[in-house]
């Protein structure tokens, strides 16, 4: 599953619900989800790390949703070289 795709399900699940809630709302969610993740890393628990990642992703994709950002191609332009494929740069400012 690309990272496309899943956004793509994050909106097909969620945006009429984030929609309603608005951006700023969202994004409290997603600093919520970002404070558990610290909590799961000071856990030293591999299994809530793996899924407050994931909740942190998801609530990430579904900000960039309401927002109006497709996030594949804004790791295309920010990390990785032009051209086909993720042939990605040593350093995120080589150009």
């Amino acid at each position: 599953m690309t990272l496309r795709e899943v956004q793509e399900l994050m909106r097909e699940m969620f945006y009429e619900r984030d929609s309603a809630r608005g951006v700023y709302a969202t994004f409290a969610w997603l600093v919520e989800e970002v404070g558990e993740l610290a909590e799961a890393i000071l856990s030293n628990s591999r299994e809530k790390v793996e899924e407050e990642i994931a909740d942190v992703l998801a609530w990430t994709l579904s900000l960039a949703n309401l927002l109006g950002v497709d996030v594949e191609s804004s790791i295309r332009r920010k990390y990785c070289r032009s051209g086909s494929g993720w042939v990605c740069s040593p350093t995120p400012c080589e150009k």
